[in-house]
């Protein structure tokens, strides 16, 4: 097979349909669009809209609560791990921190870091660097000989008023040079 021989296979990709091309093609005159009003013209918005009458999704009653401040943790079982370093899959000398565990395909997701869960039989000797980790976990690793470390992480409304304190300093150390130049 050459460069110049790749293509889809048949069937991969449908093209569209060319409408307004006459009557014999089904999609002549009107186009599929029916006769006036809005939905006949360019430009419609309308998702949601049920002609005046109280769209579905403001009648049905809402539930609950997303907070969009929660942290978005990794979850993993000590059982897991241990799962993995019988297998092999997973280096018990080093230390185990996300990028360890996302490459043995145990940590998915979790932007904000691992955390450990104690669930499972847990024997080996590992050092882990992770965000977070239950007690039990914490205990259960510590039995076997090994230690974790939890990263401190800051949230960004910390790390916001740690940079505009540095440059508030950076202002007056400006202004106080100036002045001694003077």
């Amino acid at each position: 097979m050459k460069l110049n021989e790749l293509k889809d296979n048949d069937g991969a990709r449908k093209g569209r349909m060319r409408v307004g091309r006459g009557i014999g093609s089904g999609k002549g005159k009107t186009s599929g669009r029916g006769q006036k009003g809005q939905t006949s013209r360019s430009g419609v918005s309308i998702f949601g809209f049920e002609g005046g009458q109280m769209p579905l999704h403001m009648r049905l009653p809402k539930r609950g609560f997303n907070n969009i401040f929660a942290k978005d943790y990794a979850e993993v079982n000590l059982g897991a791990i241990q799962k993995l370093v019988d297998a092999g899959k997973l280096d018990a000398k080093g230390t185990i921190d996300h990028a360890a565990l996302k490459a043995a395909g145990v940590a998915r997701g979790g932007k904000d870091g691992v955390r450990l869960l104690g669930k499972g039989d847990f024997s080996a000797k590992l050092n882990f660097t992770v965000a977070g980790a239950s007690k039990g976990a914490r205990e259960a690793v510590e039995k076997a000989g090994g230690s974790v470390s939890i990263i401190e992480r800051k949230d960004s409304a910390e790390l916001a008023k740690a940079k505009k304190g540095k440059a508030r300093e950076a202002r007056i150390a400006d202004k106080a040079a100036k002045s001694a130049a003077k």
